[in-house]
Parts: C-alpha cells; structure tokens; sequence
C-alpha cells in the first residue's frame, strides 16, 4: 500500500499496558505504517481541568515509551506520537530520537510549540499536523511556524468524536492542497466505518489516520469511530484496489485495450437500415 497508515492508540488503552501491547501487536499485523500515541501528564493540563481524573489514568509514563518504542521495532511498524508541549518534544526527540512528530489539531494555534520543533528540524524531519477546528488563516500561520521541517504534513481534520457525516468536509482537503501544494496531504478521521477514507484516497489523500481499537463498542469518545483489526485489513485492501484503479494521470489508451483498437477503431460501412 503507498498511502501512509496511521493507527491510532492514543487513549485507548485506558492505561492498561497488557491492553496497549495487544494493539500495538495487532495494528502492526493488520497493515499500519505507524502506531501512534500520545504524550502528556495529566499535570499539563492542570488539576483544575474538567478531565484531569480521565487524564490521569490514561497517561502514558517514559518507560512505557520506550517499550512500546522497542515493540514496535520488533514487530517492523514505526512509532509515532503526539507532542503537546517543548518539554515533551524535547523528550521525544533528545531521549528516544524521534525525527517524526505528530501534532493534534489543537496545536495548531500553539505557535511557541511549533516555532520550537522548527528550531528542532535538524532532528525533527516529519510533522504530521492536523487541522481540526482551524481556519485556512491559522494553517498558513502554523505552516510558516514549520518552514525548515523537510517533510510536513497536512491532515484535513473533524474535531469531533465520531464525526457525523455532514461534518466529514472532504472538500476541505482538497482546499488545503491547492493552498499549499508544496506539502503532502492526508485525511485524519473519526467517522464511522471506512467511506471517508476510501473517498479522500480516491480525492488524492497520501495519508490516513485512524484510532484503533478491538471494539466500536468499547466505551470512550475514540472507539465508535475506530478501526478494528477487521476493518484495518479490508481498509488496507480496498485502499490497495483503489491506488491500482488510479493509475496514471496521463490519458492514453492503457494496454488492456490494445485488444479493443484493432476490434472496434474499424471503418463503418453505410448500410440502410429501419428505425423501429
């Protein structure tokens, strides 16, 4: 599959690591490029927070980190995690030498953040930033904030969990790509089931993010919308059949129809005939 696949634990795993190994193992073996995660304490948020408590038992600590780091090479899928804050990018970076990070869409207006992985683009080589609840002004603002980053990513985004169809806005990502044509462009999604990604593939999406779960039915706001090993499989292959259907965007007879030139691109002979 060329499109990049990006499986999301994220909170998932309700800060049961038996549980998050599980999916690691699972997300790998179902086609995911990256298994990703997220990182920040509770304590970022603040104990004045509303989800401080539900924060607090989600919280992935270092060591967690580095073992799911060294899962993930094992298992050949690359790991990938979400910075909130400088001192978790200088974690991610300078302690487990992550040259890729992926920025939740409530980042975006973070500029201090993004100037600092800016600052870090020696070492940081990848962005993935989604764009959720942004406008088209804040993107180009936080575009100019990762202007020395040699591969970023925009991904057209919904803030909301699991985003209903109206809300979906496909159009948007093709926005995005007209606006920015220098970046790489993807769809992070939390709809149910797979339309969305099988139609932002086929609109030019070379990227797909997509919680992951073992169950839709599981509760929290990112499972209803999630992936399962199931459904990760017959993404990847319809993604696959899609990309081959694509094909070329230059418009010539393909070989296939070499067979109906020499049958059909034939002289017509004039004959009379009734028209019923």
């Amino acid at each position: 599959m060329q499109t990049i696949l990006l499986a999301e634990i994220g909170e998932n795993h309700y800060g049961n690591w038996d549980l998050c190994r599980g999916m690691v193992r699972e997300a790998a073996a179902s086609g995911a490029t990256f298994v990703k995660f997220q990182t920040y304490t509770s304590e970022q948020f603040g104990s004045d927070h509303p989800w401080y408590s539900e924060f607090k038992k989600v919280e992935m600590p270092e060591e967690i980190h580095f073992e799911m780091q060294a899962l993930c090479r094992e298992l050949d899928v690359g790991f990938l995690s979400s910075t909130f804050t400088t001192r978790s990018t200088a974690f991610l970076v300078d302690r487990m030498g992550c040259d890729a990070l992926k920025l939740a869409s409530s980042r975006v207006p973070d500029l201090d953040l993004l100037t600092y992985i800016n600052s870090r683009a020696d070492q940081v080589k990848t962005a993935y930033l989604s764009t959720g609840m942004a406008t088209l002004d804040e993107v180009r603002t936080a575009v100019d904030h990762l202007d020395r980053i040699d591969e970023p990513y925009l991904l057209h985004c919904t803030s909301q969990y699991p985003t209903e169809d109206e809300g979906v806005n496909l159009r948007a990502m093709l926005t995005l790509r007209e606006t920015f044509p220098e970046h790489r462009i993807g769809f992070s999604d939390h709809s149910r089931g797979l339309d969305a990604c099988l139609a932002a593939v086929a609109m030019g999406a070379e990227l797909l993010e997509k919680h992951f779960t073992y169950s839709t039915r599981m509760p929290g706001d990112d499972h209803e919308g999630a992936l399962t090993p199931e459904s990760m499989k017959e993404l990847v292959h319809r993604v696959v059949r899609i990309e081959t259907m694509l094909g070329s965007p230059e418009k010539k007879p393909v070989p296939a129809e070499t067979r109906a030139i020499d049958a059909l691109r034939i002289p017509m002979r004039e004959v009379d005939f009734d028209i019923p």
